[in-house]
């Protein structure tokens, strides 16, 4: 079977089954051998419909007698598929976007519902015909966005009261993008005109991206990434241009004591090394030792000699007590700042698995601060866009330890505020929400 849709179905109902997205979607294709155009395709039929959940759905409420929850799930699921391509695939036709929801319906157990089903689709148009914005929307703000950008409203409401009306708009937009892929070279096995030229001979564009003295970015669909030139000789590796910031925060110098305390998969580990020169001693810990193994090929991979793997809860390592020149935690988060990369995250997280997460953010920092030297760093990092997770951790934590401060980032691009910490709105810089503050321990504590 290389039908994309029904794969794409088939992928769906099982992501409304509970499985992650990227995982069902991972799951379809290594069962089929697609084509190229094909798996495009259905990667984006897939993220697509999980990413736009409320809207399709406030879709098919507003035009069906039936309300949502009302309807067998999977025939929600290709509505879902239907109503995505109409309202956001403008290179497919509509009669292609119709006859196959129709097929879709016939196929997989509702053949006595395709006329309701291409009615729903056709009265859609009709509305599209008559009006660009064929949805009723709220007055309300929040329910506006949210319903309009396919948004949890506790998200919007957490965005609008930093960020106010226009800027939330232009944040969701961006969020609704597919994510690019940005990557980071390898100065200790290449550079950066090496890669490009390389890459240029291959007929993949690329793109540097500003302030960043390793990192360029993909344009356009350029296949498997293992196939791209200089993946098997180290030459570079995928890494968010937010994520390279955190490393030239960190600043490590070559024969530094660094401890990376959540390291794996290990994008800002390896990024230390070849900061660092490969000099020095890396300790990358992490208590999932699968991830590890992830960490530990990368770092074959770059041909990194200076990181040493530890296995375990950093909240358990008391051998590292004061022994750092460095430390950094890229502290598990809700990962709001990522969204546009992993299509579900909206739906998973909850302003109570939120707290949960700060509460987990407080303990690690305040047991990895104790791994600093005298003198030394630590940076506190997620890709999270949430105060409780971010500003919160940070003020509770300098409250309680007076002997450490904030060096506020020397950056001269990104939202520094006047405290010092930095914080990377994606639709400003376009890059992944990130959050980062760099803190010196300036003596032992009573």
């Amino acid at each position: 079977m290389t039908n994309p849709r029904q794969l794409a179905f088939i992928a769906l109902k099982e992501v409304h089954k509970g499985a992650y997205a990227d995982v069902a979607l991972d799951r379809v294709l290594q069962k089929f051998k697609l084509p190229d155009a094909d798996r495009r395709l259905m990667t984006e039929l897939v993220y697509g419909s999980v990413r736009r959940q409320r809207t399709l759905d406030a879709i098919i409420d507003q035009l069906a007698t039936k309300k949502i929850q009302q309807q067998p799930k999977d025939l929600r699921t290709i509505l879902h598929l239907g109503f995505y391509q109409l309202r956001y695939q403008e290179r497919i036709p509509v009669s292609a976007a119709v006859n196959t929801t129709v097929e879709l319906a016939k196929e997989n157990g509702f053949p006595g519902l395709t006329g309701f089903v291409n009615g729903l689709l056709r009265q859609y148009l009709r509305l599209a015909e008559k009006s660009s914005e064929p949805l009723k929307l709220p007055e309300n703000p929040v329910e506006r966005l949210g319903i309009l950008h396919s948004f949890p409203n506790w998200i919007i409401e957490v965005w609008l009261k930093e960020l106010g009306f226009a800027e939330t708009e232009k944040l969701c937009a961006w969020m609704n993008q597919t994510p690019t892929i940005d990557l980071r070279v390898n100065i200790l096995r290449s550079s950066l005109e090496e890669v490009e030229s390389a890459f240029a001979s291959a007929g993949v564009l690329v793109k540097p991206i500003p302030h960043l003295p390793q990192a360029l970015r993909l344009i356009g669909n350029n296949g498997a990434i293992q196939n791209l030139p200089g993946f098997h000789e180290g030459w570079w590796t995928v890494q968010d241009s937010s994520a390279q910031l955190v490393g030239h925060l960190l600043d490590p110098q070559p024969g530094n004591v660094v401890i990376d305390v959540c390291a794996a998969p290990g994008g800002k580990t390896t990024h230390i090394a070849e900061l660092m020169g490969d000099k020095g001693k890396i300790w990358a810990c992490d208590k999932t030792a699968s991830r590890l193994r992830k960490l530990k090929e990368n770092a074959q991979r770059l041909n990194l000699q200076s990181i040493e793997i530890c296995s375990g809860d950093s909240r358990n390592l008391p051998q590292f007590y004061n022994s750092a020149d460095c430390v950094l935690l890229d502290a598990p988060c809700s990962g709001l700042g990522t969204m546009h990369r992993h299509a579900d995250a909206r739906w998973r997280q909850t302003p109570a698995s939120v707290q949960e997460l700060s509460q987990l953010q407080k303990e690690l920092l305040s047991h990895n601060a104790t791994f600093v030297k005298t003198g030394g760093v630590l940076v506190y990092a997620t890709c999270t866009l949430h105060p409780v997770e971010n500003e919160q951790v940070i003020s509770e934590f300098l409250a309680a330890n007076p002997h450490w401060q904030i060096e506020p980032p020397s950056f001269d691009f990104a939202d520094i505020s006047p405290l010092g910490w930095l914080k990377v709105w994606p639709h400003q810089q376009d890059m992944d929400g990130f959050f980062m503050v760099r803190l010196r321990k300036t003596k032992d504590s009573e």
